[in-house]
């Protein structure tokens, strides 16, 4: 049901002269500002944030390499080696229908200081493209050395796989693994570490689901995105 105000008949009802009046009048005003306000700034957050993310796919799989709409192109995935079995948005780059890498949009639930957002991308043939980081609350000048423009620690997984180390060697050095940790900061590291591995792993065991155009009959957990 829709309700319509004959603002005109409104205005003419009111007795503008009394300060209760201008008031009201003022805070319909007011509102309707803030609302424009409030929609406009809502759509240009959406658009920032869709921008951000189309860059740090592309600073993954550069945008050469596929033809397709990645954002949209996108499965809603549950499996609770990922983002501790909460919903995971998996993005599919591809070129001529042919699958080139997918995008994990996962989250290491076990970071310092609370969840890690992050990027995982891995290629067709089973090796990461790369890894980013979007988001934590890791501490300054220790944990934070996951992100990209702190150091160059997170560069580190382009190129590997669950071969390349060997898959009992996805643990940081201090646990006998084959990752650098930082110096006064292991639980970070190890966090992203891990959640790295595990992605691997779902790759691996689900790669065929992952590139299917329609989710297969039986896999209720594996839903198109929107």
């Amino acid at each position: 049901m829709q309700i319509r105000i004959d603002i005109y008949g409104l205005l003419q009802r009111i007795n503008l002269r009394e300060p209760a009046a201008q008031l009201g009048l003022f805070g319909l005003i007011g509102i309707g500002v803030v609302s424009l306000i409030y929609s406009a700034g809502k759509e240009r957050i959406l658009a920032n944030q869709q921008l951000k993310l189309f860059n740090s796919v592309i600073s993954l799989v550069p945008a050469r390499e596929f033809d397709n709409n990645v954002l949209s192109d996108t499965l809603r995935i549950v499996d609770p080696r990922l983002s501790g079995g909460a919903p995971v948005t998996v993005f599919r780059a591809q070129r001529q229908g042919q699958p080139v890498a997918v995008i994990f949009a996962t989250t290491a639930p076990d970071g310092y200081s609370g969840d890690i957002r992050l990027l995982v991308a891995v290629r067709a043939n089973g090796a990461l493209a790369g890894v980013r980081i979007l988001e934590h609350h890791e501490t300054p000048g220790l944990g934070d050395r996951i992100e990209g423009d702190k150091s160059d620690w997170i560069e580190g997984f382009a190129g590997r796989s669950l071969s390349s180390p060997s898959e009992s060697s996805w643990l940081i050095r201090r646990d006998g693994g084959a990752f650098d940790q930082f110096t006064g900061a292991t639980i970070t590291p190890r966090a992203v570490v891990n959640q790295v591995r595990e992605t691997l792993r779902v790759f691996s065991d689900r790669q065929n689901e992952l590139f299917e155009t329609d989710a297969p009959s039986g896999a209720p957990k594996l839903k198109p995105g929107s």
